[in-house]
C-alpha cells in the first residue's frame, strides 16, 4: 500500500511538472528565429549565419536568420523585445542597438538594460586611424599637431551620425581639442572609399574595411583604438599612446534573448554560442578580421552593455550630437 502510495505520488508530480519547465527540458523544439537589425551581406549578418550553422548541427533545430533593417536597428530590436521569451528567437545586437541608440535617439521604444536578456558577446572590433596617403602625417601626434594648427580646415568621414565611428571620432576629436568638419556617409565602405579617393582627409575604419586599401598602399594607417595592437596591422599604434591615456573605442556585436527568457535556456544558448565561436572556421574569420573574439559571461555582457551606454551618452552630450 506504501508502495503504491509512493508509486502515485511520483506519477502525480511528473503529470503536474509545468508546461514552462518541461519546454525548458526538452528546448529547443522548434526552429530558432535570429533577428538580424541590418542588411544581408553585413559583418552582423555573417556573424548570424555563420554561428547560426554551428547552433542548428548542436542543437537540432534550424536558426533562421531574419533581416529587419531600417531605423538604425531599432524596428529588429523592438521585435525581439516583443518576441515570446522561450529561447526560440534570439538577437544580434550591436553597440549602435545596444548603446548609442540610447544616447542619440530620443523616446527609444526600447531599453537594453531591461529588455533583453544578455547570451555573449561575440566580437569587438577596434577601429583603425586612417588618412589619405597626402595628409602630412606619419602618426596619431603629427595627425593632431596638423589639425590643431589648421582649426576648421581638416575633416573626417563616418559611417553615419550617431554610430560607432562617429562616436569614437568625437571623443578623440574631444580629448585631443581639435576642430574638423564632420561628413556622414551611408555606411563604412562609403567613408573609407571617400578617404581613399582624396575627398576626405581621415576617418575611423573598420579593419575589414580598411585593410585592403591599406595593404594596397592607396591608405595610411597611423593608429588602432584599442589599448593593445593587433596582429592584424601591428605596426600600428594605440591611438592613447598619442598623449590621450585611455582612450578606447570599438564596434561589438553580441547575442541576447527577450527578457524573462529562461535561465536554463540562457546558459545552453551560452554553452552552444561560445564553443561556436571557438570552431576553427568561426575563429579563422575573426582573428583574419582583426576582430576580438567574446565569448564571456552573460553577466560580463550585461555590464558591457551599461558600461557603454555611459560612456558614449556622456560623448554625446559633450559633443552636441543629434540624430534626427
Amino acid at each position: 500500500m506504501r508502495l503504491y502510495s509512493v508509486a502515485a505520488f511520483l506519477i502525480a508530480t511528473a503529470v503536474a511538472l509545468p508546461a514552462p519547465a518541461a519546454a525548458q527540458q526538452r528546448y529547443p523544439v522548434k526552429p530558432i528565429r535570429a533577428i538580424v537589425g541590418f542588411v544581408p551581406g553585413g559583418s552582423t549578418d555573417i556573424m548570424a549565419r555563420q554561428l547560426g550553422q554551428k547552433l542548428t548541427e548542436s542543437l537540432g533545430q534550424p536558426v533562421i536568420v531574419d533581416n529587419r533593417p531600417g531605423g538604425s536597428g531599432v524596428i529588429a530590436a523592438v521585435m525581439a523585445k516583443d518576441a515570446t521569451p522561450d529561447g526560440h528567437t534570439i538577437f544580434f545586437g550591436t553597440i549602435s542597438t545596444l548603446a548609442t541608440n540610447v544616447a542619440t535617439i530620443a523616446k527609444l521604444p526600447y531599453d537594453p538594460r531591461r529588455d533583453y536578456a544578455p547570451i555573449t558577446l561575440t566580437s569587438s572590433n577596434p577601429y583603425f586611424l586612417v588618412v589619405h596617403p597626402g595628409v602630412a602625417a606619419g602618426s596619431v601626434k603629427e595627425f593632431i599637431a596638423l589639425a590643431r594648427a589648421r582649426p576648421g580646415q581638416l575633416n573626417y568621414a563616418s559611417s553615419g551620425t550617431g554610430g560607432g565611428a562617429h562616436l569614437a571620432m568625437e571623443l578623440f576629436r574631444t580629448l585631443a581639442r581639435l576642430d574638423m568638419v564632420h561628413i556622414p556617409y551611408k555606411g563604412a565602405a562609403q567613408a573609407t572609399s571617400e578617404v581613399v579617393a582624396g575627398h576626405v582627409h581621415m576617418s575611423f575604419s573598420q579593419p575589414a574595411v580598411m585593410l585592403p586599401h591599406a595593404k594596397a598602399g592607396r591608405l595610411k594607417v597611423l593608429g588602432v583604438t584599442s589599448l593593445k595592437r593587433l596582429n592584424s596591422w601591428p605596426e600600428a599604434p594605440p591611438v592613447a599612446e598619442a598623449g590621450l591615456p585611455g582612450f578606447e573605442a570599438s564596434s561589438w556585436q553580441g547575442v541576447l534573448a527577450p527578457a524573462r527568457t529562461p535561465k536554463p535556456v540562457i546558459d545552453r544558448l551560452h554553452r552552444e554560442i561560445v564553443k561556436a565561436l571557438h570552431s576553427p572556421e568561426v575563429e579563422r574569420r575573426l582573428v583574419t578580421e582583426g576582430s576580438e573574439i567574446g565569448g564571456g559571461s552573460p553577466e560580463t555582457f550585461a555590464a558591457q552593455i551599461r558600461d557603454e551606454i555611459a560612456k558614449w551618452t556622456r560623448v554625446v552630450k559633450e559633443a552636441g550630437i543629434r540624430v534626427e
